[in-house]
């Protein structure tokens, strides 16, 4: 059995680590990537099959770094999948900080997104990054008009062959309403995946690419200025450009500053239609368990929901609202900062009324399960990173080890809600260190002479050794408790009766991104 394998492990009196090698082997017998658990995200996105849409790739590496623009590419795409599939053309994304994603989704993949953070610092700054990359976007356009032209008259010619084929894919698979939730993990996606309006937005994308050849026509047959006015008019606010009525010429005959501006109000009304679900609205509103979306989106439809790195219980409350409303069909949710988890067992107190990040399924609360803000810290480190040379800041590490140790000796304090942060990339030596982060934690440095503090480091410098090592055992371990915060989630979903499919999809790279599992799930179509 898997305990006779690892029982050798840990002394069994003193319960101490007598094993490394055996317990490295442990830890990777448990990780995600071994426990066959998570479903290939290629296997997803085939079951989610349907057209690209002819889309003219955006290179997001322009407008963010390396590791934002590989998740945003990813996740953009995944996301747009699933939406499509559904018939939705909502998407709320929660915890939507300085607006990648939903920016992305919105120019990229023409959806309505309302992206929602908690600071207003952030909202007012996706807003502003918004409108300054939407005149970046304006080169796009102008780049990709002869080929979406081009891509557009070729499906028209290939539409009929496709739209049969689709209909007949999705009428061969209808979604099974007796299936138990335990058969999910048998079955593919497409056999639970409910149709969600497909067909209805396939009819859709044919009439919008019909009204793109339409535009294409007008604009090559009218002037230059026609071109430029839509070219303009099609990155501007609803409310940019007034309409001018008839009535307000008196001519017999329109004069040609009447004929332009009618022109411009009919070009418009057609580029409007074509962009009007690529809306990107940032909201600030602090999200939890209880949040009722329609107080803060007046106009709430058939949506999903999407968390790129969600902090903490927002990846939890996401999943919890997404069960709980039926307009929701979707979610795909990508956690991290597992440290500031709200744990229910964790303090051994008594609040039956409180919602915990962790644990949610009744499985691990029957159990009283409890991790603990040590193991939910060291799941926040990054194997594959470690792995591959980006070793860990043993030197701040140890700075963060000897203040703890001059905090309790010389002030007496265990606890604090305030916290030292970054303080290590500011500091010009370990004395500097000590002082801004005594400040910080609002305690008095004065006397605390500089040959004390040094004292403190002399103490334990030859340690430092040990500190590595014993950092270097938490980051093997690291996956380890990510599966169990993971598989929490996912056993929520499987417990829930209105989930047609959910699962674990490994969406990045974790070298670029460690965080780089979603939680994924589907409703049923009757939900």
């Amino acid at each position: 059995t898997d305990d006779d394998m690892f029982s050798h492990v840990f002394c069994e009196n003193s319960k101490k680590l007598i094993n490394v090698h055996l317990f490295a082997l442990a830890a990777k017998y448990y990780s995600l990537s071994c426990l066959g658990v998570c479903t290939p995200l290629e296997d997803v996105l085939e079951a989610l099959r349907g057209d690209n849409r002819g889309i003219t790739g955006i290179k997001t590496d322009e407008f963010m770094n390396n590791k934002k623009s590989h998740e945003v590419q990813v996740m953009s795409e995944l996301v747009d999948k699933i939406a499509n599939y559904c018939g939705i053309k909502q998407v709320i994304d929660i915890g939507s900080g300085k607006g990648y994603l939903s920016s992305f989704l919105s120019m990229q993949y023409n959806l309505k997104v309302y992206g929602i953070d908690s600071s207003n610092t952030n909202t007012n700054g996706a807003y502003e990054r918004n409108r300054k990359l939407k005149k970046h976007w304006r080169a796009y356009q102008s780049r990709g008009r002869a080929n979406r032209k081009s891509q557009s008259l070729e499906k028209a010619n290939d539409r009929p062959v496709e739209s049969e084929t689709k209909c007949k894919a999705i009428s061969e698979k209808p979604l099974n309403s007796d299936s138990s939730l335990q058969s999910q993990d048998q079955v593919t996606i497409q056999d639970f995946v409910p149709s969600c309006g497909f067909t209805e937005i396939a009819t859709s994308e044919t009439s919008k690419q019909t009204e793109v050849v339409l535009v294409a026509r007008t604009q090559s047959d009218e002037s230059r200025l026609s071109e430029e006015v839509l070219t303009v008019l099609s990155v501007l606010p609803a409310d940019a450009v007034e309409v001018f009525s008839s009535s307000q010429c008196n001519c017999g005959e329109l004069c040609e500053k009447e004929k332009v501006q009618r022109k411009m109000a009919s070009l418009k009304a057609k580029a409007s239609k074509l962009s009007e679900s690529n809306l990107y609205f940032p909201l600030t509103s602090c999200i939890t368990a209880e949040t009722e979306l329609s107080d803060i989106i007046a106009d709430l439809e058939d949506c999903m929901m999407v968390g790129l790195h969600t902090c903490g219980d927002l990846a939890a409350n996401t999943l919890r609202i997404f069960t709980a409303k039926p307009e929701i069909k979707a979610v795909c949710s990508v956690g991290c900062c597992y440290h500031l988890l709200s744990e229910q067992f964790e303090n051994q107190e008594d609040c039956p009324e409180e919602v915990w990040g962790f644990p949610m399924c009744q499985y691990l609360k029957d159990k009283g399960w409890c991790c603990g803000r040590n193991a939910r810290m060291s799941a926040c480190l990054a194997l594959e990173r470690v792995a591959v040379g980006q070793m860990l800041p043993t030197e701040s590490l140890f700075y963060r080890a000897v203040l703890q140790v001059i905090i309790e000796e010389i002030y007496g304090v265990t606890k604090s809600d305030r916290h030292v942060g970054k303080t290590f990339s500011k500091s010009s030596s370990f004395i500097d260190y000590v002082r801004k982060s005594l400040k910080k934690l609002g305690l008095n440095d004065s006397k605390l002479p500089d040959s004390c503090i040094m004292d403190y480091y002399e103490k334990y410098k030859h340690r430092m050794n040990e500190l590595e090592a014993f950092n270097m055992l938490k980051v093997v371990l690291a996956p380890c408790v990510e599966v169990l915060i993971l598989l929490d989630r996912l056993c929520y979903l499987k417990e829930q009766d209105n989930i047609a499919w959910s699962g674990l999809v490994k969406l990045f790279d974790p070298v670029k991104s460690p965080r780089c599992y979603a939680v994924i799930a589907l409703k049923k179509q009757s939900c």
